[in-house]
């Protein structure tokens, strides 16, 4: 399942290799040479969505369409697939609880699963339309799936599985990030804005401008310094939870879907659907130099950090040009060439 028009309008001439383009600033050392180090040949069925890395059990958890595949993250193999997802978005890990939850946009339902043996456990029907992003609150120990449609939350006591609340978010949800101080926040993408609430009472905190920045969708969480990276389209926009101000936006490049912050390398990457990833290093809570821009491969616009190895994973295929304009698909978009899925591991030489 793709989102958001997630081949949409970039003309095929915009395609990029996977070679590396990296620009380093006067400031950037040889550690944060990031470039493609691997590509590990999925293939199989359906679109893409949202990737989790488990870097303990070395798992990536792939949403494709109407199942979700998952990988070794050492040898590369598919060690599961879970079926019956239907316009799966992606998942949540409950590691203490030793299951895993995935977001069925397509059924407006929560699929609960064994992280040993990748077997469903139990489907949960969520409180709003088209549950997409996802995300699990080990103090609470309650996961929150953001419903796309309905602009809502459905909470879900990840103890019993029962869902127990609903939170209004007052816009679009797009992804949400913990503050480690309790709080929830979540990038509302129609109103390009970011708004808070609290994940063990549920009352709504604040919703606050995030201009410049157009359209919010991947969002990335500092909480030693309480700063939440919002990716926007060709910026990255750094939020100040304490003042509830925007203090730097550094440059990314057009339609981002994925980003990610390493704390142990002050490191912050963004991935781009021109097939761009972008990494910035935070020098302070406030000042943020760009690094350099590393090629992947068009369409790999979603991603996922692994906080061990400090490498990053994102996806996408090859694809064959856009046919020509007809009055019933005035704007056609290039299409994936079927088994050609490909997970791209990003690392430092």
């Amino acid at each position: 399942m793709l989102r958001r028009g997630f081949l949409g309008m970039l003309c095929w001439a915009c395609i990029l290799s996977s070679s590396l383009v990296f620009v380093f600033t006067g400031t950037a050392s040889a550690q944060n040479n990031y470039k493609v180090i691997r590509r590990i040949p999925v293939g199989g069925d359906g679109g893409w969505d949202y990737l989790r890395v488990d870097p303990d059990a070395k798992r990536v958890y792939i949403a494709r369409g109407d199942h979700m595949m998952v990988v070794d993250e050492t040898s590369g193999k598919v060690v599961g697939d879970l079926p019956n997802t239907k316009g799966i978005h992606g998942t949540a890990l409950a590691t203490d609880l030793g299951k895993g939850y995935t977001s069925n946009g397509g059924a407006g339902t929560v699929t609960v699963y064994d992280l040993k043996t990748l077997k469903p456990m139990t489907e949960i029907k969520t409180t709003g339309d088209n549950p997409d992003s996802i995300i699990y609150d080990p103090v609470t120990k309650r996961v929150f799936t953001m419903n796309g449609r309905s602009n809502n939350s459905t909470v879900i006591d990840a103890t019993t599985d029962k869902v127990v609340g609903t939170v209004a978010l007052g816009g679009r949800p797009e992804e949400p990030a913990l503050d480690g101080r309790g709080n929830m926040y979540v990038n509302l993408e129609d109103k390009s804005s970011i708004m808070a609430f609290d994940t063990k009472t549920l009352a709504v905190k604040g919703t606050w401008p995030l201009a410049p920045c157009d359209g919010p969708s991947a969002l990335a969480a500092d909480t030693k310094n309480h700063r939440f990276f919002a990716a926007c389209s060709k910026m990255i926009a750094v939020f100040n939870a304490d003042t509830n101000k925007i203090v730097a936006t550094p440059a990314i490049g057009g339609d981002p879907d994925g980003n990610g912050f390493d704390p142990n390398t002050g490191l912050i990457f963004a991935t781009c659907r021109e097939g761009l990833l972008t990494v910035i290093h935070q020098d302070s809570a406030d000042k943020y130099t760009i690094i350099g821009n590393v090629n992947t491969q068009f369409g790999a616009r979603t991603m996922a950090l692994d906080p061990k190895t400090h490498h990053v994973f994102t996806e996408t295929a090859d694809f064959k040009a856009a046919g020509q304009p007809t009055p019933d698909n005035p704007r056609p978009r290039p299409q994936a060439i079927p088994n050609t899925f490909v997970l791209l591991e990003v690392g430092p030489q």
